[in-house]
């Protein structure tokens, strides 16, 4: 999830702002207000890994300054090489919005709109072919109304019930009282298909991983054939993301089978301390009994790690959405969503095409621009 600030209604912004792209040198400005306008702390630190470490590329950021002031609102737009079919030929750039911010006292005065402008002008320059981003239910409607941009999809989060803790059973409640009430039957059926996915994945061999093999290039390139939109997953973007993210909350499963041939992997977070929830983030696999093998891993090191609850989130109608609903995952209350937006800037790019149907996207936790869930 992108994580979005409140954004009010366009207004004309005062001609005393401007708007400032920034570089690495702006990482301490960016991350001062960045944890003015989130409960979610960073470091500057924690930026120079998102914004300029990437091996798919630099990100596009922004800040608008107030005449001698620092940054009152920003804006951030990160790469992702992605692909259609696996074709070669369509491999290029795409962004995705993040970190879409103004401070609490400088609201509703038209900042955001000059921001997106700026960072869509730039991402067109430098070729991109589109940006999508998923913005919450209170900003959808800006993008969408007064900027030109495309809504396209809805994406959920879908919960696994581990244990029924007592906190467990609040976070269960927040999508409805009845929800609490009934964790245990949650629990159980759960459980049931958690049963069904070690007997699918029985044989693969499930091993920790610290970095990802080089082999895991070999397999994505396999997955790609299948989906239209497709973020690339080789081993040096893969470990850039997960293994060297400042959290240390990723966790890398790899499964093996019998021959010790690498055919899958997955990524799940951790919980925080004192918190319940753990994500499923990420998996990749070569077909059905490596799938099941991998989520079955998945759900197993969360539970090692003191989760009560595991989370994926999944674009709906998606091939992710089917499988976390047949891993025995419960889908949220209707209104719990974020809207999947899209902004073209090469119309007639495969990539393009492919993504105004999100039902053909691979899209997990990982694909999104937040380095941590939740």
């Amino acid at each position: 999830m992108s994580l979005e600030a409140a954004v009010p209604e366009p207004q004309k912004s005062p001609e005393t702002f401007s708007v400032h792209a920034c570089t690495p040198r702006d990482r301490e400005e960016q991350a001062r207000l960045f944890n003015q306008c989130f409960k979610k702390a960073v470091r500057a630190e924690d930026l120079r890994w998102r914004y300029d470490a990437n091996p798919h590329g630099a990100s596009v950021s922004f800040v608008t300054r107030p005449a001698g002031r620092e940054g009152v609102s920003g804006y951030a737009c990160s790469p992702r090489k992605a692909l259609s079919f696996g074709d070669e030929s369509t491999l290029a750039p795409v962004g995705e919005t993040g970190d879409v911010m103004t401070h609490p006292e400088w609201r509703k005065r038209g900042l955001f709109s000059d921001l997106d402008r700026a960072a869509m002008a730039e991402t067109k320059r430098l070729g991109w072919p589109c940006v999508f981003g998923l913005p919450n239910r209170r900003s959808a409607h800006i993008f969408v109304q007064d900027l030109g941009w495309e809504r396209v999809g809805t994406v959920r989060p879908w919960t696994f019930v581990l244990r029924t803790t007592p906190e467990a059973r609040r976070v269960l409640a927040a999508d409805g009282r009845t929800r609490g009430w009934f964790a245990g039957f949650a629990k159980r059926a759960c459980a049931t298909a958690r049963q069904h996915l070690a007997a699918d994945g029985r044989g693969l061999r499930a091993l920790p991983l610290q970095r990802f093999p080089r082999e895991v290039d070999a397999l994505a390139r396999m997955v790609e054939k299948r989906f239209a939109f497709m973020i690339r997953r080789d081993s040096d973007y893969l470990n850039w993301r997960f293994a060297e993210s400042p959290s240390k909350l990723h966790r890398i499963v790899g499964i093996f089978d019998g021959s010790e041939r690498f055919v899958a992997y997955v990524v799940v977070q951790v919980p925080r301390p004192g918190e319940c929830v753990g994500y499923l983030v990420d998996v990749l696999a070569t077909g059905e009994q490596s799938l099941a093998a991998a989520l079955a891993a998945g759900l197993d090191a969360l539970e090692s790690s003191g989760a009560a609850l595991a989370r994926a989130t999944a674009i709906d109608g998606s091939w992710w959405s089917g499988v976390v609903a047949r891993a025995g995952f419960r889908p949220p209350k209707e209104e719990n969503h974020l809207t999947v937006i899209l902004h073209p800037h090469q119309p007639q790019h495969p990539l393009v095409k492919a993504a105004r149907d999100v039902r053909a996207w691979y899209f997990t936790d990982g694909d999104r621009d937040d380095e941590t869930m939740g």
